[in-house]
C-alpha cells in the first residue's frame, strides 16, 4: 500500500437477527461470537497492514449508535488487559476493547420484550463525521494541504444482518452523498437474510463492493479477500462486483418502497400516490395534473394467470378468442 488507509467499519448487533441467524440451516448461519471472532482477525490484518493504518469501529446497537473502538484512543475500557508476551500489544488492545464494550452494551439490553431498529445511520453518520476531521486534521498539520489530503485513504465497512427500513431512506441517501462528497468508499457485507436496498445503492453510489455472503463459516475469507484490499488497488485485482442493482426509492408519505412513484418536481420528494399539494416544500399542483397522473397509473395485475380474453364478435355470433 503506497499511502495510509483508514478503515471505520459499522457492526450490525440486532439480537433479533443474530438469533435467527444462527438458528438458520439453509443457508447455514452463524453466531453471534463466531462473527466477533473472525472479524477481529480481520481487524487484526487491517492494522497489521500499515502501521500508519487507522481503524474505527461502531455498533449499530437497539436504538443506539456507540463507537466501540478507535485508533486515537477516544475509547478506553474499564477492564485490566491481560498481559501476554506472546501477544501483539495493539491486537489485544482492540480485541478485549471491542469485546468488553459490546458485552457491556448487550447486557443492558436483558430482558427487553421488543427490539427498537437498530441504528445504523447514527454509525453512518459518526463515521462520517469521524473520516472528516480526520481529513481536516491532516490538512492542518499539511503545509501543502492537497498532498495531505490525497494521502488518506477513507472507507466505510458496513457488515449487516437486518433488512431494509424504509423510514431510513432519506438520512441514508443523504449520508451516501456525504460519502461521495469527501470520496469516502462504502462496502456492504451482508452476512444473513434477503439483500438491503438502501446498503446496494450506498456500494454502488461509492465505487464500493456489496457482497452477499453464502457460506458464514468462510466469512474471514470473504472479508480478506474482498474488503481488505484499499480502493487504490482494487483496481489491479478482481474484486466481487454487483451483477445487478435495485434502485427502488422509498416513499416519503408512508416510508413504504415503491416500485413506480411520483416526484415532486419543486423538491424531488417521492411519494406512493398522485398529492395535492407536496409535504415536503408545499407545493401545490394543478387538479388537472393530478389526474392525469391518477388516469396514467399502472393497474396492478390480478394474481395468478393472467385474465382470458374476451369473446370475439364474428359475423353475428360470438366465438371464443383463440390463445396466444
Amino acid at each position: 500500500m503506497d499511502k495510509p488507509s483508514h478503515l471505520s467499519v459499522v457492526i450490525d448487533l440486532s439480537l433479533t437477527q443474530w438469533t435467527l441467524c444462527a438458528q438458520s440451516t439453509n443457508p447455514p448461519g452463524i453466531t453471534l461470537q463466531d462473527f466477533l471472532s473472525q472479524l477481529l482477525a480481520f481487524l487484526n490484518a487491517h492494522i497489521a497492514c500499515k502501521d500508519e493504518n487507522t481503524l474505527a469501529v461502531f455498533g449499530a446497537f437497539p436504538g443506539q449508535s456507540v463507537m466501540l473502538y478507535s485508533s486515537t484512543g477516544e475509547v478506553t475500557t474499564t477492564t485490566a488487559e491481560s498481559t501476554d508476551a506472546n501477544t501483539y500489544r495493539p491486537f489485544r488492545t482492540l480485541d478485549s476493547t471491542i469485546m468488553s464494550s459490546i458485552a457491556e452494551r448487550l447486557d443492558s439490553y436483558d430482558g427487553m420484550t421488543e427490539e427498537a431498529p437498530i441504528g445504523l445511520v447514527g454509525c453512518l453518520t459518526k463515521a462520517l463525521c469521524y473520516i472528516n476531521r480526520t481529513i481536516t486534521t491532516a490538512l492542518s498539520s499539511s503545509q501543502g494541504g492537497e498532498g495531505a489530503a490525497a494521502s488518506v485513504d477513507p472507507r466505510i465497512l458496513v457488515l449487516s444482518v437486518s433488512p431494509d427500513q424504509s423510514s431510513t431512506y432519506i438520512p441514508i441517501m443523504n449520508s451516501i452523498f456525504s460519502a461521495q462528497k469527501l470520496k469516502v468508499t462504502i462496502d456492504v457485507g451482508k452476512i444473513f437474510g434477503a439483500e438491503n436496498v438502501f446498503l446496494q445503492q450506498a456500494a454502488h453510489l461509492t465505487g464500493g463492493a456489496y457482497v452477499q455472503v453464502e457460506r458464514a463459516d468462510a466469512l474471514l475469507q470473504y472479508m480478506m479477500m474482498s474488503f481488505l484490499p484499499a480502493p487504490a488497488i482494487r483496481q489491479l485485482i478482481s474484486v466481487p462486483t454487483q451483477d445487478r442493482v435495485d434502485f427502488r426509492a422509498a416513499c416519503f408519505c408512508h416510508k413504504r418502497i415503491v416500485e413506480v412513484g411520483f416526484v415532486c418536481s419543486v423538491c424531488l420528494s417521492i411519494f406512493c400516490q398522485p398529492v395535492p399539494v407536496c409535504s415536503t416544500c408545499r407545493t401545490k399542483f394543478p387538479m388537472k395534473t393530478l389526474q392525469r397522473l391518477r388516469d396514467a397509473r399502472p393497474l396492478a395485475a390480478p394474481p395468478g394467470n393472467a385474465p382470458p380474453r374476451p369473446p370475439v364478435q364474428k359475423n353475428g355470433t360470438t366465438t371464443p378468442a383463440r390463445p396466444g
